[in-house]
């Protein structure tokens, strides 16, 4: 059923550079006063350590070239299971749309705008109203199943930042979204249509990971969590961008950071690498 976000002019291009230090700056530094601890109280019980403990960082990535959608992903890492954080929005919001397909009817004005914010800003308590709604993780079980994807596991309870997922899996949700007229998905071109245009829509301050390996438009969600145990960072980022005359999906899932900043830039890295690996067997 269609879904039309509020109309608002789209974000088609990455900011400047200088934009984006600066902007990155001020989202730390307003991530680790609050944004963070919300999603901590979310995803982890208990206070975060004061100290970090000492762990290998994990980094594991997924490109599928659009233009050769026939070709498999390139997996770069092992292709092991990671805490989603707030990737698991793009796929809450799928949930929901495909839900409200079912049913026969639009999403509420409600929706959308909890909707809204919870992709553009990475809205936490607009996630948690929208994962309770889609009916936690057996709802987001039952959707995945039929957007293929085969090795996600929903979060416990309101716990939905620490639903596990895979780069393959994140790569089948991507593909879902970004299919083409002439492709398959279970979601309609209007559900489709509407969680694009969210993705290009990020707030400037989120807009680091994936865009980082693209030269011209993109459509993103990150997710960033630190674990209360360890102190450790996941840092994640999956969307589309594009790279000379192609169009690629990408995906790199990452943790055992022991800073929020070294985490964006090993995953800003990483889709580079990715994602010139991929254009060098176009």
């Amino acid at each position: 059923m269609p879904y039309r976000p509020i109309p608002r002019p789209s974000i088609t291009r990455r900011p400047s550079t200088s934009g984006r230090r600066g902007s990155r700056a001020r989202l730390r530094a307003a991530l680790l006063g609050g944004s963070a601890a919300t999603l901590l109280a979310v995803a982890a019980a208990g206070p975060a350590a004061a100290t970090t403990t000492p762990s290998a960082t994990r980094v594991a990535s997924a490109v599928l070239d659009l233009d050769h959608p026939e070709r498999a992903p390139q997996v770069r890492g092992k292709d092991a299971s990671y805490d989603t954080a707030s990737i698991v929005k793009v796929d809450i919001l799928a949930t929901l749309l495909l839900q409200a397909q079912d049913a026969g009817r639009d999403l509420t004005q409600q929706e959308r705008a909890l909707a809204e914010t919870m992709i553009e800003h990475s809205d936490n308590d607009a996630a948690t109203t929208l994962w309770r709604e889609i009916g936690q993780a057996s709802g987001l079980a039952a959707a995945n199943k039929r957007l293929g994807l085969s090795s996600t596991v929903g979060g416990t309870g309101g716990m939905w930042g620490l639903t596990r997922t895979t780069v393959s899996d994140q790569i089948s949700l991507l593909r879902a979204v970004f299919a083409t007229p002439s492709g398959t998905s279970a979601l309609t071109a209007a559900s489709r249509t509407g969680i694009r245009t969210l993705m290009t829509r990020i707030a400037a301050g989120q807009s680091w990971g994936v865009s980082a390996a693209s030269d011209a438009g993109w459509a993103l969600k990150n997710g960033w969590l630190q674990r209360s145990a360890t102190g450790l960072w996941d840092i994640n980022s999956v969307g589309e961008v594009t790279s000379g005359t192609h169009h690629y999906l990408v995906v790199v899932l990452s943790d055992g950071h022991a800073s929020m900043a070294g985490g964006i830039a090993a995953v800003e890295q990483e889709a580079r690498t990715a994602v010139a690996s991929a254009r060098a067997t176009a």
